[in-house]
């Protein structure tokens, strides 16, 4: 009985099965495969950290629904990134 050793991090990469941003229940767009994880977690950081700044100019600021919605786009984004890595990093050895 051979145990498998776990694949490198650093050479993991997206399967592109996460949908996100739905129209008439289909989705509109979805996780590009192939992009490694460590790339793809850079990312998602930047999508949330500027969502986190829309949120907090929406709100302090009047007339920002603008801002909300770039905030609810971007973190819908970054959520479905983050759930692409963890199918890849929760799944067992091939």
């Amino acid at each position: 009985m051979s145990k498998k050793t776990p694949p490198d991090p650093s050479q993991l990469k997206t399967i592109g099965l996460t949908p996100f941003i739905y129209c008439s229940n289909q989705a509109l767009f979805h996780v590009s495969r192939g992009v490694p994880l460590v790339d793809a977690l850079a990312q998602a950081s930047n999508l949330l950290y500027l969502a986190k700044e829309l949120t907090l100019d929406a709100a302090y600021a009047k007339n920002t629904d603008r801002h909300a919605w770039a905030a609810h786009y971007l973190t819908a984004m970054s959520k479905a990134v983050i759930d692409d890595v963890t199918k890849v990093l929760e799944r067992g050895p091939d």
